[in-house]
């Protein structure tokens, strides 16, 4: 990945290439074998940076027939449902597969993410934004209606971003373990209502939404400030726990 200042590039390294942005041409085989944090001039002397590039870096460039779920919230998932190497996870609907790749990348090595998406389209596109993560060895994408029923079963987490997530509450509750998480998106009120509502029929167990915002500061010495441009409201997380039929005494 190439930066200047905010700007962020993600190029592909090549011998013979040349990569032009407004602040000059850079001849990208000039960063074959330096170390991630070296300079690379352009032909304006403007002095860029190589780092490695992160999840974030690929799908911010993917293509995007649907809003993407934000890093803040994906962000949440992770850190409230203990996703990591080695979970299995179902999500639905996959989109342009943001929420997807990022998933493969902490359930890796031996992890799974299993992806539901209705769509032919937005199935084909996931799976070219996909690939160009490498992270496709990880993903298993099924086009079907999750609604239907989840094949799997013993899974970690059911990640669901869909306009009716309680129709997916008992199907989920079937696939997961005891313990594993049930999680939902919605943009309005009145979805969680119903989720919720169908949780608590379920029997899932610590319920909770939570709406997460995130603003950036814009850091200037003698006037530093919340940036103008804020990410307000995107959506609202419900997170619930599958509970065991078996008492203990």
């Amino acid at each position: 990945m190439l930066t200047y200042g905010k700007k962020r590039w993600l190029v592909r390294i090549e011998e013979e290439k040349e990569f032009h942005t407004h602040l000059g041409f850079v001849k990208i085989g000039n960063a074959i074998g330096k170390p991630y944090g070296s300079s690379i001039m352009t032909s304006k002397d403007k002095q860029c940076r190589i780092f490695q590039p992160v999840p974030f870096d690929y799908v911010h460039k993917f293509r995007r027939p649907t809003q993407i779920m934000y890093p803040k919230d994906i962000g949440l998932i992770l850190l409230r449902t203990g996703i990591g190497p080695g979970s299995h996870v179902v999500e639905a609907g996959t989109g342009s597969g943001a929420l997807t790749s990022i998933l493969a990348y902490y359930v890796r090595p031996n992890g799974k993410v299993i992806t539901y998406e209705e769509r032919e389209d937005f199935f084909e596109i996931a799976r070219e934004n996909i690939s160009k993560t490498n992270m496709q060895d990880y993903v298993e994408f099924k086009h079907k209606d999750i609604i239907e029923g989840i094949m799997e079963t013993n899974l970690d987490a059911v990640i669901i971003d869909l306009d009716t997530p309680w129709l997916v509450i008992q199907p989920a509750k079937q696939a997961l373990k005891d313990g594993g998480y049930f999680v939902s998106f919605s943009p309005t009120m009145n979805q969680i209502e119903k989720t919720v509502l169908r949780l608590n029929e379920e029997d899932f167990y610590n319920i909770m939404t939570i709406e997460c915002f995130s603003r950036e500061i814009k850091t200037k010495e003698g006037a530093t400030r919340p940036n103008k441009f804020v990410s307000h409201h995107t959506g609202y997380l419900t997170f619930a726990r599958k509970t065991s039929d078996h008492l203990i005494e």
